[in-house]
């Protein structure tokens, strides 16, 4: 059981609110992620269902059981932070079981859970290194895996990939993904990066200065985004949000369009612009094309590699059955 339920939460430090009242429900089992810009609140927020932070008003419900002024070993959730916080003097195996030895629990026990855990992480072969002589990822499956054997009713990530290079990011990015798939527990996810969002979550949580914009699945946020702000940040590369003439054509404020959904063609085309940069990476062509009429410079994304480069001339239809509307006040209309 893992169900997390935040009713009305706030929290302030002194006179600034940081979260202003917020009510989300995390279903059992559910893959969440938190994501959004540097200083949105989504670590904060991780860190008041953790209880390593007091929340100023409201509760927080772990399984229906308020668990608002429980001390974090009470909640029964166990954390994975950016640092890997592995102790350098201990082997694999005695940096897993710690949690397991602090709670005095019996040794077959504690073996048990250790060989299991490494078993999931496949680091049985590595439980008598010490963690100087293992490589980034491994480390960070190390810190995975002392948080598998408390076996908790939750896991919360906090931003655990940061410090891994892009290989590894990817790598680990589908070994959390078949974790939690092979433990079916509930796990809580923070990002700022929109790309691990989309390819890990079940439901994402999208963040700004403290504020849900939008809870959905990837896809219900990359097709329906509720207003320019997630528009904006979901999606790779980001969708073009065009003010001005070309939008009060279509009777919005603001018309966006995804880089993918924007056509090349011979001639002739909607809009017409010059190639600025051109981003050439065989499968996709990235290009930034300015010029074109319109309030901003657009980016569109072609399949495989197309032959146009700095300063020609390109000529694009937007597709209409895929361009978002959105109003002056920034929602979806």
């Amino acid at each position: 059981m893992g169900q997390i339920q935040l009713k009305q939460v706030t929290k302030s430090f002194g006179e600034t609110q940081v979260i202003p009242p917020l009510d989300l429900t995390i279903q059992d089992g559910e893959f969440t992620v938190f994501v959004g810009p540097s200083g949105c609140g989504k670590s904060t927020l991780l860190r008041l269902i953790a209880g390593l932070e007091d929340i100023t008003t409201g509760h927080i419900e772990i399984d229906g059981k308020d668990a608002t002024d429980l001390v974090p070993a009470k909640r029964g959730l166990a954390m994975v932070f950016q640092s890997y916080a592995l102790y350098p003097h201990m082997s694999v195996r005695k940096n897993i079981a710690f949690p397991l030895k602090m709670a005095k629990l019996d040794p077959a026990e504690i073996n048990r859970r250790v060989e299991g855990a490494a078993s999931v992480l496949n680091l049985t072969d590595y439980l008598d290194r010490r963690p100087g002589q293992l490589s980034g990822g491994q480390r960070q499956r190390v810190a995975i895996g002392r948080a598998i054997v408390r076996e908790p009713a939750a896991f919360l990530f906090d931003e655990p990939l940061s410090n891994l290079d892009a290989a590894l990011r990817v790598g680990m990015r589908m070994e959390i993904s078949e974790l939690h798939k092979k433990l079916d527990t509930t796990m809580i996810y923070v990002t700022h990066d929109q790309v691990e969002a989309m390819t890990m979550a079940d439901k994402i949580v999208v963040l700004q200065a403290g504020v849900i914009e939008q809870v959905g699945s990837p896809l219900e946020l990359y097709r329906a985004p509720r207003n320019t702000f997630v528009a904006g940040f979901i999606g790779s590369p980001k969708m073009n949000l065009i003010e001005g003439a070309a939008a009060t054509e279509h009777g919005a404020h603001t018309i966006g369009i995804r880089p993918e959904h924007i056509d090349v063609v011979e001639d002739g085309g909607t809009w017409q612009g010059t190639v600025g940069v051109a981003e050439h990476l065989g499968s996709d062509t990235f290009f930034h094309i300015h010029n074109t009429g319109l309030a901003e410079t657009i980016t569109v994304r072609a399949i495989g590699d197309v032959s146009l480069t700095h300063g020609d001339t390109i000529h694009l239809n937007p597709r209409l059955d895929e361009m978002h509307k959105f109003g002056a006040d920034g929602l979806r209309l």
